[in-house]
């Protein structure tokens, strides 16, 4: 939480993205195992082009990062779950959200066995990353500076994200 105020004090937070970009390796979408009885989403790149937007690519295959406050699901409001852009698995329900004050949908728990971690060195800090267990895009990272009752914090890109409103 320091780091994040510090670099935005700074007028670095907007190039934060830039520089993870810049650090981060070429992801792997197979570092993510499927969680068990879940059927593993595989396609070709090709395949992952032509289904997902410029964006959503970036940030799911490529494992980059949105500028902080422009995803229109930080504003999110209704009831509803919050699905994978890249695969539709459920990830998060509208419970589960809150304002972290980062500018990305951030989220304090996650519904269960739909993500899988590994750890990231990038921007001079150890972080845990964390990439959808059944297509293996990546979502964000996950931070210990989160509300009760977890105290954790899914920072999550809006744009590996689809809402779904509650019916």
């Amino acid at each position: 939480m320091i780091r994040r105020k510090l670099l935005t004090a700074l007028g670095l937070g907007s190039l934060l993205p830039l520089a993870v970009r810049a650090a981060s390796p070429t992801p792997s979408a197979a570092a993510t195992p499927p969680a068990p009885g879940m059927t593993p989403l595989r396609l070709s790149d090709a395949q992952w082009k032509e289904r997902l937007t410029p964006m959503q690519y970036d940030v799911l295959r490529k494992e980059g990062t949105e500028r902080a406050g422009t995803s229109p699901l930080n504003a999110e409001k209704r009831a509803g779950t919050y699905h994978c852009a890249g695969c539709d698995l459920p990830l998060f329900t509208s419970k589960m959200k809150y304002d972290s004050g980062t500018g990305w949908p951030s989220f304090f728990t996650t519904l269960p066995g739909v993500f899988g971690t590994k750890v990231d060195n990038t921007l001079f800090s150890k972080r845990t990353e964390y990439h959808c267990a059944r297509c293996g895009g990546h979502h964000g990272h996950v931070f210990d500076d989160g509300p009760a009752p977890t105290g954790l914090r899914y920072c999550n890109n809006g744009a590996a994200l689809k809402f779904v409103v509650a019916a």
